[in-house]
């Protein structure tokens, strides 16, 4: 291979870093509850023991409260299915195509639900899905197999559940609640830096990076306090501190992007708010995350930047930008009061019953996720149609081994649906299978069968066993890692005397191998995931969110209108970044949509005060209704985006003109900065190209 080739093969693997202690205290923990499984199994006689071992893998991940989630879903999302495949064989009777029909709707109907869904539970109601197939179709037309599967996959699953969970808490255990205290100080710091970055005039591609990076960082805490809870009934009391930490956390980033958007000018009214809020966010991103040890003097200085920022705007020379002044003003002393109560949000998640008390009778931040019924009912019928197709032939041929074929057509379709790439992803699963393969051959056909004996079984399985796991804990492999280490067990079929059957193995392993196989050609066929499709649908989604901001007669808590956009955001960046250039634009848009509905709430805010006079609250009430109607609800953008923002910007001036006090002024400002999105993002606001 030639220089250029090679380093394009070695480009994703550049950078790795060595295995840390912690993905060695991983790898060990995982394989050792494997091979207690695996004995335990191996003890109680159980049918098919490599069941056992391949849960504790499947469910094993490096925090304790995720396993223990994943464990949890597993086994209900198998109980479920169990009991959908006992109903099934006792309903169908011995009609094939009904039993075919059943049981695709069946798990058509699991993977809308997963689609809705997201992990862990989304993982257990696809499992309840393809469950029924691996019980169902072994037990067609043998009813008393029903039960006796049930029982030997529930036991066995459970087992492995079990021992994962023992293990992931008892051995160096990294509890949710550490991993929550730790990325939520790690976000503060990258908060402070992307803030000073963003107030100072900081390089634009370092700010995007930080920027996607805070949004994913959300989405992550907002999974984590599931897992917080399922750690012990004691961290229930955290769930709260989190969820409101979250939505402060939203709000200091909007406030932030506003502030960037439309930096303010040298001006004497300015100068010492930014000065000292700089100054601030210098401090606490160069001390990093050590000086979140003790918030107290962090709080203090941000209490005195937002009592400094509240005051009336004084100062303001002839020429200068009152309105704009007193909108930074105020928005600066919202960043400060967001960032303070996102430190306290620390506190309370580090003591929550002392730090906690101070909000016990708060109203909670509404934390809101976007579901696309659209993509779910698609996804279904995908699962629906391959499962029907390759039963049904395995029905009319009765060959064995195609079985095997429609089990993993089910698991595949199902399982990675919802993937924003799920043909990509199942390719990868595709590649850990085969690198499984050559492995299991030489252990299970070649090595164990000439060398019995527990000793021997350790020798050879623990190796590879461990350098799998060591995969699984890399971001860069878990894919391809996960997939080798369980169908590794798979093909293994772990029993206590080892026998030379290379054709039944041969026989296995392409069976599963082809079923992946049709699942990626399903995906590439069947409704074909477009990125541009799903980002179109996410946009309209968002214009939607905003003309309900806009009209609905009651105000939407910013909590629950921000934790919604953000969550659409997140679920727009793998398609936005497969969309080159017009992705980019979407995706700066869809964060302009946020300062926009922020502005549009806060327009609202002042006119249900009372304080602007009755001709601006006429005013604002027509510009919204004609904003939701001329840009967020119209299917072609009837308007100029540069036309309807400079007639914004003109009202906006006459209304500050007509009156100078602080609520008309902030009014007015809104105003622009809603202009300011329009001109800054047309294809966002505008028809979006196809």
């Amino acid at each position: 291979m030639n220089r250029p080739g090679l380093r394009r093969l070695l480009r994703p693997y550049r950078g790795l870093a060595r295995p840390t202690r912690a993905d060695w205290v991983f790898a060990i923990r995982t394989t050792a509850a494997g091979l207690i499984a695996l004995s335990i199994a191996y003890a109680l006689r159980l049918e098919q023991p490599q069941w056992a071992v391949m849960t504790v893998f499947i469910v094993s991940q490096p925090v304790a409260g995720m396993v223990l989630a994943k464990g949890f879903f597993r086994l209900l999302g198998t109980l479920v299915g169990a009991l959908a495949a006992l109903a099934i064989t006792a309903a169908v009777g011995a009609s094939p195509w009904l039993f075919v029909a059943v049981l695709a709707i069946w798990i058509g109907l699991c993977t809308f639900a997963a689609s809705l869904l997201r992990n862990p539970e989304a993982y257990g109601a696809a499992l309840a899905g393809y469950t029924a197939a691996i019980i169902a179709m072994p037990a067609f037309g043998h009813a008393h197999l029903a039960v006796e599967l049930t029982v030997a996959r529930c036991s066995e699953i459970m087992l492995g559940i079990v021992c994962a969970g023992i293990a992931s808490r008892l051995i160096l255990p990294q509890l949710a609640r550490d991993a929550i205290i730790q990325r939520l100080s790690r976000g503060i710091i990258d908060l402070a830096a992307y803030a000073h970055a963003a107030f100072t005039g900081g390089d634009e591609r370092r700010l995007e990076t930080l920027h996607r990076k805070l949004v994913a960082e959300t989405q992550i805490l907002a999974e984590m306090r599931a897992y917080a809870r399922l750690e012990a009934p004691s961290l229930a009391t955290r769930g709260h501190p989190v969820r409101r930490t979250i939505g402060h956390f939203l709000s200091a980033l909007s406030t932030t992007r506003m502030l960037h958007g439309h930096a303010a000018p040298q001006n004497v009214a300015l100068m010492p708010v930014r000065n000292e809020l700089k100054s601030a966010l210098a401090d606490l991103s160069a001390a990093g995350v050590e000086a979140l040890d003790d918030t107290s003097p962090w709080v203090a200085r941000l209490d005195t930047i937002a009592e400094q920022a509240r005051r009336p705007v004084a100062g303001v020379a002839e020429g200068d930008d009152k309105v704009g002044t007193a909108a930074r003003l105020t928005l600066a002393a919202e960043f400060a009061d967001s960032l303070k109560e996102t430190l306290h949000g620390l506190d309370a998640v580090r003591e929550p019953t002392a730090a906690a008390r101070r909000h016990r009778d708060a109203q909670q931040p509404a934390l809101v996720v976007h579901r696309d019924y659209e993509a779910a009912w698609r996804n279904a019928v995908r699962a629906a149609v391959a499962t029907t197709l390759v039963i049904a032939f395995w029905m009319a041929t009765q060959w064995s081994d195609v079985a095997g074929v429609a089990i993993i057509v089910a698991v595949v379709s199902s399982l990675f649906a919802s993937r924003p790439a799920p043909l990509e992803t199942s390719w990868e699963f595709f590649k850990g299978t085969l690198l499984a393969v050559p492995f299991a051959f030489v252990v299970g056909q070649m090595a164990l069968p000439a060398l019995p004996g527990f000793g021997w079984f350790m020798l050879f399985v623990v190796p590879v066993l461990v350098v799998g796991a060591l995969a699984m804990a890399n971001k860069h492999f878990v894919g391809i890692a996960t997939a080798f280490a369980i169908n590794f067990l798979a093909f293994l079929n772990p029993q206590q005397t080892m026998v030379y059957a290379p054709h039944a193995f041969l026989g296995s392993t392409a069976s599963i191998l082809v079923g992946i196989l049709l699942a990626m050609g399903v995906f590439a066929v069947v409704l074909p995931a477009r990125p541009h499709v799903f980002a179109a649908r996410l946009v309209k989604a968002m214009h939607e969110d905003l003309a309900r901001v806009c009209l609905h007669e009651r105000i939407p808590r910013r909590s629950a209108f921000e934790s919604l956009a953000y969550d659409r955001i997140n679920q727009l960046l793998p398609y936005a970044q497969r969309l080159g250039e017009t992705g980019k634009a979407l995706l700066g848009g869809s964060v302009a949509s946020v300062t926009a509905g922020l502005e549009i709430l806060r327009l609202r805010t002042l006119q249900r005060g009372g304080k602007l006079s009755q001709a601006d609250s006429d005013y604002i009430s027509a510009f919204l209704r004609r904003f939701a109607r001329d840009v967020l609800l119209s299917p072609t953008g009837k308007k100029s985006m540069t036309a309807l923002a400079e007639t914004i910007r003109q009202n906006a001036a006459d209304m500050a003109a007509r009156r100078a006090d602080a609520e008309t002024l902030q009014a007015a400002a809104s105003l622009r900065v809603i202009a300011a999105a329009l001109d800054d993002y047309p294809v966002f606001f505008g028809k979006m190209p196809t």
